[in-house]
Parts: C-alpha cells; sequence; structure tokens
C-alpha cells in the first residue's frame, strides 16, 4: 500500500505565491529544484501538493491521488484534512464524471460544485472549485494531483496552463526519483543475492553457479522473490 503523508502549505521564503509571467519561470525553476532534491517518489508528491497551493492562483488546497478503474481513490499526499475528506467520500462511486475524464484527458475541472450536479460532498466542504492535472497513467491506475479553491470559477483556461506547466515538472521529478529509487534497489538486490550465494558456497561446498540455482529453485518451491530469500539466508547467517 503506497505511503500517505499529510503536509502542511506552509509559506516557501523563496517562491512568490500566485506568480505570473517572468515571476512564472521563476518560480517554476525554484519548484523544480526542491521537486528534484525529494529523496524517494513519495517526498516527490509530498513536495508537489505542498508547491501546488504556491504556483496555482487561487488554489487553497491540494492533494495527490491514485484512481483506479473502479474509481477507488487513494490519497497520497495533501495539504490538509479537508482534502482527505472530499476524496474519501468520493472513492468507489461509479461513472463519477470528473473522476472519469480523466483516462482520457490529462485535465478535468470543476466550476463550481454547488451548481453542478453530483457534487454535494464538495460543496459540503466548503470547496467550489477544483482541477485534476493528470500525473501518471496506465491501463489501472492514475496519479493524479487535484487542487482546490473555495470561491467557484478560479481555474480558468490561464489558471490550468500554469497547472499543466508544473505537472509537467512534477512528472519528470517523479520519474528521476522512480529511477534512481530503482537503481538503488537492484544495487541493494544484487549485493544480498551475492552475498547469499557466497554463504551457500561455503556453506555446501559448491561452487557459485550451482548457489545460484539452489536460490532460484528455493524462490520457486515457495513462490517467493529471489531477494526475499537472499535476505533471509544472510539475516541467518548474520545472527548465527
Amino acid at each position: 500500500m503506497p505511503k500517505r503523508f499529510v503536509v502542511a502549505a506552509s509559506d516557501f521564503p523563496d517562491l512568490p505565491r500566485f506568480p505570473v509571467g517572468f515571476e512564472l519561470a521563476e518560480a517554476l525553476t525554484v519548484a523544480s529544484q526542491q521537486l528534484h532534491e525529494a529523496p524517494t517518489p513519495h517526498g516527490t508528491l509530498r513536495t508537489a501538493a505542498r508547491l501546488a497551493v504556491h504556483i496555482m492562483p487561487g488554489a487553497e488546497h491540494a492533494g495527490v491521488s491514485e484512481i483506479d478503474r473502479g474509481n477507488k481513490i487513494r490519497t497520497l499526499a495533501w495539504t490538509d484534512e479537508v482534502v482527505r475528506a472530499a476524496e474519501a467520500r468520493y472513492s468507489g462511486r461509479e461513472q463519477h464524471g470528473h473522476w472519469e475524464q480523466l483516462w482520457q484527458s490529462p485535465v478535468a475541472r470543476i466550476t463550481d460544485s454547488e451548481a453542478d450536479g453530483g457534487w454535494d460532498v464538495l460543496s459540503a466542504l466548503g470547496l467550489r472549485s477544483a482541477l485534476s492535472l493528470r500525473l501518471r497513467a496506465d491501463r489501472r491506475r492514475l496519479t493524479v494531483l487535484t487542487a482546490y479553491a473555495r470561491k467557484p470559477g478560479v481555474f480558468d483556461d490561464a489558471v490550468t496552463r500554469i497547472g499543466r506547466l508544473f505537472t509537467a515538472h512534477v512528472s519528470l521529478a517523479l520519474d528521476s526519483v522512480t529511477v534512481r529509487e530503482q537503481l538503488t534497489e537492484a544495487m541493494h538486490t544484487r549485493d544480498l543475492i551475492g552475498q547469499a550465494t557466497g554463504i551457500l558456497m561455503e556453506r555446501q561446498g559448491i561452487d557459485a553457479a550451482a548457489a545460484f540455482e539452489s536460490l532460484v529453485r528455493a524462490s520457486q518451491r515457495e513462490n517467493v522473490k529471489l531477494r526475499d530469500i537472499a535476505r533471509r539466508i544472510v539475516d541467518t547467517h548474520n545472527t548465527t
């Protein structure tokens, strides 16, 4: 299950709030730097939610969520509890237009929750406008950044363009940190398997190929990942 983070929409001292023109380019540069400084994908999402209320004019709350084909919503990062409450109450509702749009379009907007049908949950929480921007998509799920405002009609075409520029930076940072994490995990896995192979060679008096084959057979027999078998062998060896 993905980790979840609560983030405060606190000020960034070097980031203009609701930038325009040259300030927008400068703000996006600063935001990109901060996004790329996050050490993990979860950290990137946490930073993205917090930055969204500073980059996107009129945004007061923001969250990053995963949405699956059944419209089940898991909020991964949020600026405050109102975001969690809104998305949790819509999770699982079938054929909900706002979320359905995001499978076909990178953007979905709610102009006024009190005027548009089906948005009673948002209006009850005092949220009148919403803008959802797709970060990632595959056949099974979407990753989406959503900004909310307490006034109607906040997210017009100009704000949407700013939001799309911002989410392009978020997506690049997310891809970068994901690859970095995968490479780190691959190196760690290789080291574990190498240690486990060496332990089996010493323990059973076999060569490296036979030791590796033994690990593979154990993995298949127990239906456990190779790295987990290797970790078990290494942990047992270190505690004896």
